[in-house]
């Protein structure tokens, strides 16, 4: 064997764990408030930290360290002190932020907690129910998408579908289709207060949640939840249905495009939003996201899919193409590629 082979691997896995590490690392920084802390106060010692939060100033002084090893943090010798830069609160302390991504650390401790799960059902080939998962997966899928629908649902994709956003603003029916904790129902709501925006779950705790944030978002009466599937949920003539990151953990995606077709009004657009892949294999291997996005495809998208009716499972990296084609095959005769980001793309259909 090459000895510098293997130590390349071993670096790798070396880095893979210190990874997972300051995930971890990460995720106790955004609970327990103290990238805020920092962004609001500005550089701190252990101790002045602990006065900001409350905190006990030995364990910050590990955290922090950690955190400045990672690179998160800087730290100044000649004072003691740890800063947080602008530019790495903008990723780690202010949720309003497009850039945001603390609140996603936290969906990793829902995958560890599974793996025991997980590697079941990679024995049997059997499916695990979303309402299975560790409560960690459900707040840390809504926390990582939640910054990118915040940052584009309203901005740019949907005024990049032809006369959509016209019909909402005077008044049109909106389904948001797996609308999980409501986040982008409430966007549509907040954005469009003449519209009826509906959110539709199969996931009972997850509809729940969305009703909560919808009262606590001082929507009440404005925007429902309800607790249907994506083949379910009432077709009711919709001049919008979003698919919202949903569909390649569906285990008929193609049943769920026809009953959209179904459920739309003569003239209205379904919004597709799927993670951003390729077409080609090997083309989203070299994709700088790609172990990031089969890791969780591995654990959360696919045991779901396969644990619903139909069993087929797309796959969080399927690519535009598959969906255009199952798109097609329901009835829609419009299919259109309208916006791209590093996460997300963003298809338009249309019957």
């Amino acid at each position: 064997m090459n000895p510098e082979l293997i130590e390349q691997h071993a670096n790798r896995l070396l880095g893979a764990m210190t990874g997972a590490a300051t995930t971890a690392m990460v995720a106790v920084g955004d609970r327990l408030g103290l990238y805020r802390a920092l962004a609001d106060g500005g550089p701190a010692t252990p101790p002045e930290l602990a006065a900001r939060t409350g905190a006990a100033a030995r364990y910050l002084q590990e955290w922090l360290s950690q955190q400045a090893a990672a690179g998160f943090l800087d730290y100044t010798a000649g004072d003691g002190r740890y800063t947080l830069t602008a530019e790495a609160a903008a990723v780690l302390a202010f949720e309003t932020s497009p850039a945001f991504l603390a609140g996603g650390a936290t969906i990793t401790r829902g995958w560890f907690a599974g793996i025991d799960r997980l590697a079941e059902a990679f024995r049997t080939g059997a499916g695990i129910p979303w309402h299975e998962q560790d409560p960690a997966v459900f707040l840390g899928t809504e926390r990582f998408f939640r910054p990118g629908y915040a940052a584009n649902l309203t901005t740019e994709w949907l005024p990049a579908l032809p006369g959509v956003a016209d019909r909402l603003a005077a008044g049109g029916r909106v389904a948001d289709v797996g609308c999980g904790h409501g986040a982008a129902a409430i966007l549509l709501a907040q954005a469009y207060p003449l519209a009826s925006v509906h959110g539709y779950d199969f996931h009972e705790r997850s509809v729940e949640i969305a009703r909560q944030r919808a009262t606590q978002a001082d929507l009440d009466g404005r925007i429902h939840f309800e607790t249907f599937d994506a083949t379910g949920y009432p077709a009711a003539g919709f001049d919008l249905i979003c698919l919202l990151d949903t569909l390649h953990d569906l285990g008929d995606p193609a049943a769920a495009l026809a009953h959209a077709r179904k459920a739309l009004a003569a003239d209205g657009t379904v919004l597709v939003v799927e993670p951003n892949a390729a077409d080609d294999h090997a083309a989203n291997l070299a994709n700088p996201l790609a172990a990031l996005s089969y890791a969780a495809s591995t654990f959360q998208c696919t045991p779901a899919a396969l644990a619903q009716a139909g069993g087929f499972a797309l796959g969080a990296q399927a690519g535009p193409a598959v969906v255009s084609r199952l798109a097609t095959d329901a009835g829609f005769s419009h299919v259109r590629k309208v916006a791209e980001t590093a996460v997300n793309v963003v298809l338009e259909l249309r019957p």
